[in-house]
């Protein structure tokens, strides 16, 4: 299976990008690195740069169908930076709409919300995110993690770093293989 991490040129939480991907890789599946622009991204721990990693294809230049998945790694400017750009949001939107499973961590439920596709999902995220869940139609837990399945697609989503153990046993466990 190939697997879509979608993030902004700046601002993913490092450790919500490699562990994930990690899990990808271990079980079997390609993980690919989409971006906003070609080129790499600069990855934080939190606050602070760290390590640049270089992007397979950008956004602009693929589309939902060529995935089996998708991930959303948080950190706080990541998701903020995708939901402003159309074309990442449209392709949110396009894993939803062919049923295809996507899985979001921290903030990442920030590009969810912009893609219209939290309403009537019951869904977890960093907990400074309920009310704009609450806002959007959705349905807020406080849970490690959270599967919610629906004709329109499976979505995993997750709260924090500390939870990463959790959301990448469910992303191997709850991905569909082909």
């Amino acid at each position: 299976m190939r697997i879509a991490f979608l993030m902004a040129p700046r601002g993913v939480e490092q450790v919500e990008l490699t562990r994930p991907w990690q899990a990808v890789a271990d079980a079997g599946d390609e993980p690919v690195l989409v971006s906003t622009r070609p080129g790499r991204i600069q990855a934080f721990r939190h606050l602070d740069r760290a390590d640049t990693f270089p992007i397979d294809v950008a956004v602009g230049d693929t589309s939902a169908a060529s995935f089996d998945g998708l991930v959303l790694p948080g950190g706080l400017a990541n998701p903020d930076a995708l939901r402003m750009d159309e074309r990442a949001v449209s392709f949110v939107r396009d894993f939803f709409d062919a049923g295809r499973p996507v899985a979001a961590i921290c903030h990442a439920p920030w590009t969810l919300i912009e893609a219209g596709v939290v309403a009537g999902r019951v869904l977890t995220s960093f907990p400074s995110l309920r009310t704009d869940i609450l806002n959007a139609g959705g349905t807020w837990v406080d849970e490690q993690v959270r599967v919610c399945d629906r004709a329109s697609g499976k979505l995993i989503t997750s709260r924090r770093p500390d939870d990463l153990k959790a959301f990448c046993e469910a992303i191997v466990t709850e991905f569909p293989k082909t």
